[in-house]
Order: C-alpha cells, then sequence, then structure tokens
C-alpha cells in the first residue's frame, strides 16, 4: 500500500474538507493566522488546497503571504461558481493555481488531478535531487528562499512574477545572497520549466575563446574544429541560459554578446548562416552595473538590454528573522546531530553576516567539526557571545526586539515621507505627539522646522 501523502488545504473558515481515506492525510491551515518561523511539520507536502469557496478581497494578501511561504509545486483551487472576470478569485487562481473545480466536487474528478499533480511534483524533485548530488554536497542555496521575512517574502513573490513572463531578468545581490538559487526559482517555475538550463561562468570565460563557448564552431574553422561543436547558447535552445557574473565580462567580451541579446541570432565560427536560437536570458552581477556603466566598465546596451526585469537579493543582516531558520535547515541539510546552545542562537542572531549565507554555512559546517559536545557554542562558530550590557540587558527579549522594530519604522516612514514627520506619522498611524516620543526615546536625529510643512505629504 502506497504512504500516506500530506495534502495542504488552505481558507479562511472552518474548512469542508471531503473525505480521502487513507489516501491523504489532510493538514488545515487558515490563512487568517500569523506566519511562523517556519513552514508546519507535516511530512512532505507536494500539493495544496486553495478552498476559495468564501474568497473575498481582504483575504488576497494573506492568501497570497501562505502560498509564497509554503512554497509548494501546485495548488489546487475549489469555487462555489466560475469566476468573474477580472474577479480577485480569478486572478489569484490564473497567478497560482494549476486547476480549479467547482463545488460540489466531483471527487473521482479531484483525487485524479492531485494524484496527477503529485506524481509530476514527484518527478521534479527527483530530477532537481540529481541535480543537487552532482554537486559537492548539500549547499546554502537550497535553502536560500525559505523563510518568513518580510524582505524574502517579497523576493519570492517578486521571483514569481518574473517567471510567469519570457524577459532578461538581471539578479543583483551580495556574494553568497543567493542570486543562483533565485535564477533556479525563475526557471523552474516558468514555462520553460523542462526545458534546458546551460550555466556560463563569465569569470572563467577566456576573451580568447569567448565566442567558440558561447556561439561553437563549424567543423575545419581552424585547425583542431574536427567536428562541429554547438555553443553554450545554442545548447540552451527553448530553454534558459544563466550568465553568471556578467560583470566579470570585459569590453570585448560584451562587445560579442550584443548581437545576441539585440536579436537571438548565433553564427557560429567559420559559418556562413546565422540562426536564431529561443533562449531566456538570466544574469547574475555581484556589482551595481548601473554605477559600472557611469564608470564606463560596462557597456550600456548591454545594460539596458538586460536590465528589464532588476531584482536585488537581500543581503542576510536584512532578513534577521530567518537567521536561526536558515541555520536550522543547514544543520539538517548537512545531517549534523548537534544542536544549537542559547549562547549560539544569540550569537549568531547579532552577527552581521558579511559573507551572508555562504559565511552561515561555513561557520555551521566549522562548528559541527570542532565542537567536541552535543551542542554548539559560539565559540565553535568562530563567534563572540552576545553579552548583556547595561543598555540592552538581553539581546533576545521581547523589549529589545520591539526596539529594533520602532527604529526600524522610523526610519523606513521618514525616508518614504522624504523626513516629513506628519506624513510619516500618517503612514504609522501614529500622532505626531507619538511619533515626537520615539524620535526622542531612540536619540534619532532631530529635524530642522522647516522641514515639517504640510505642503510636502505624500
Amino acid at each position: 500500500m502506497p504512504p500516506c501523502r500530506t495534502l495542504i488545504w488552505l481558507s479562511t473558515h472552518v474548512p469542508d474538507i471531503p473525505e480521502f481515506g487513507s489516501e491523504y492525510q489532510v493538514f488545515a491551515i487558515n490563512a487568517s493566522d500569523d506566519m511562523p518561523l517556519a513552514p508546519p511539520s507535516c511530512t512532505g507536502p507536494r500539493v495544496g488546497v486553495a478552498d476559495l469557496r468564501r474568497f473575498n478581497v481582504s483575504d488576497v494578501g494573506n492568501f497570497n503571504r501562505w502560498i509564497e511561504f509554503l512554497g509548494l509545486r501546485y495548488w489546487v483551487a475549489i469555487v462555489n461558481i466560475y469566476p468573474s472576470p477580472g474577479s480577485d478569485t480569478q486572478w489569484f487562481i490564473a497567478r497560482y493555481c494549476f486547476d480549479y473545480h467547482s463545488a460540489p466536487l466531483d471527487m473521482s474528478r479531484f483525487k485524479a488531478m492531485l494524484g496527477h499533480l503529485w506524481g509530476m511534483a514527484e518527478l521534479q524533485i527527483q530530477t532537481s535531487d540529481r541535480f543537487h548530488s552532482s554537486r559537492r554536497g548539500p549547499d546554502f542555496n537550497d535553502v536560500v528562499l525559505t523563510g518568513s521575512s518580510p524582505a524574502i517574502c517579497n523576493t519570492r513573490a517578486l521571483l514569481r512574477r518574473f517567471a510567469a513572463v519570457d524577459e532578461p531578468v538581471l539578479i543583483t545581490g551580495e556574494s553568497g545572497s543567493g542570486k543562483e538559487a533565485a535564477a533556479h526559482f525563475i526557471q523552474k517555475n516558468s514555462s520553460r520549466g523542462y526545458g534546458p538550463h546551460v550555466v556560463v561562468n563569465c569569470a572563467a570565460l577566456p576573451e580568447s575563446l569567448t565566442q567558440s563557448e558561447l556561439f561553437g564552431y563549424e567543423k575545419g574553422a581552424f585547425t583542431h574544429a574536427l567536428k562541429t561543436h554547438p555553443g553554450r547558447l545554442e545548447l540552451a535552445h527553448r530553454g534558459t541560459v544563466l550568465l553568471a557574473g556578467i560583470d566579470e565580462l570585459s569590453m570585448k567580451q560584451q562587445s560579442a554578446l550584443l548581437p545576441f541579446l539585440q536579436e537571438g541570432r548565433l553564427e557560429r565560427i567559420g559559418g556562413k548562416t546565422s540562426f536564431i536560437v529561443d533562449v531566456r536570458i538570466l544574469a547574475t552581477s555581484s556589482s551595481d552595473l548601473d554605477e559600472l556603466v557611469r564608470q564606463g566598465e560596462f557597456r550600456s546596451d548591454v545594460f539596458y538590454r538586460l536590465g528589464s526585469l532588476i531584482i536585488n537579493m537581500p543581503a542576510l543582516r536584512q532578513r534577521p528573522d530567518d537567521v536561526i531558520t536558515l541555520a536550522l535547515l543547514l544543520l539538517d541539510q548537512n545531517k549534523t546531530p548537534k544542536k544549537l546552545s542559547t549562547a549560539a542562537i544569540s550569537a549568531l542572531a547579532h552577527h552581521t553576516w558579511p559573507g551572508n549565507l555562504r559565511e552561515l554555512q561555513n561557520r555551521l559546517r566549522r562548528a559541527g567539526l570542532l565542537s567536541d559536545s552535543t551542542t554548539i557554542s559560539p565559540r565553535s562558530l568562530g563567534l563572540q557571545a552576545a553579552l548583556p550590557t547595561p543598555g540592552n540587558p538581553s539581546q533576545l527579549t521581547l523589549s529589545a526586539f520591539r526596539n529594533e522594530a520602532e527604529r526600524h519604522a522610523l526610519s523606513c516612514s521618514l525616508n518614504l515621507a522624504q523626513h516629513n514627520i506628519s506624513a510619516a506619522a500618517r503612514m504609522l498611524a501614529i500622532s505626531r505627539v507619538s511619533f515626537y516620543r520615539l524620535l526622542e526615546k531612540h536619540n534619532h536625529t532631530a529635524l530642522h522646522p522647516d522641514e515639517d510643512s504640510e505642503g510636502d505629504c505624500v
């Protein structure tokens, strides 16, 4: 008898769940509930049901957050009636769901669809596992998009939007922030998910071999060209090519790439005719290409053909809510039986992470080797313990987190309101008096009186 499958059932009410027998174990989630730090601990969900029978405009945000957070392969919607054109229900189904069914359910058809989607998800996961097993070992890119912080939730939502179109995408971010994982997410969730995914490491591409590697060559094109050799771009036909580290290309290499970016047309070295390949371009960069263009170190025409859709991967310090969750996932990924001590958790939570997730992964691997006990200490992580201070008696108290949230809210609202206190206070839904009290509480830089004019409201 096949093992019981876990089925996520997402709704905004007490769910009316049909009888599935022993084939599925249903895990019900209320979309109105607060988001946990990590996905629910049910085993191996692949498919989810979005129960939209009482869906309205106020539920859109909650459903979106949960679906992005759960990260399931497929969703099936249930509706009372056919969704009207332009409605929130129709928009939601078109964006997230593979299929939808009207109540009352035809259970034989409904179960057949769930079984088909489960099988497809298993196939995709197995092929993905073979890809990951070909690497040297577990990697932070496998977990980088996990988390409940606003930064990574917004990133996942934007990546899913970009996956739905066929435009070039430029992924920027610091080293170790997960740019490769973002590119893989776009490819996997796009219409090209079953096509080839060719990665070109631009930093390791010699200038003299750029054309032969990217465009290929014909037999006899040069001395050692004993047979026709298709280039990397041609191999990606009807799929995706990732130009990893495109900021590492020289100006000459960028010039060679430009005609392909303009028209999708290739001509092998030694060839007499050109041909068009159907390839979607993804590119990553650790540098600000816009700034490189201004400095004359990157071609503007190449940048503008890559930069129609740009996403910046958040640094780990910009998503502090996720640090402990990611650390636990990496420990589990490495099959480390050791646990984090309270002091280690505090040290992880307050480290600045200049190396981002790559640094987190390396520190955890180091700790697994160096720690002689069953718990990991700050010392084995190579970190200083986050000791209490007179102004901050406990680094992990509710008061400390609340103060940090208040400081962040002050900075963001003032920046958005262009330092207009009246407008900033309205954004936070508090009075000007309360806003001034918060400024004083956190020793925020005082504003000049003439910067608080009503005329600058946003």
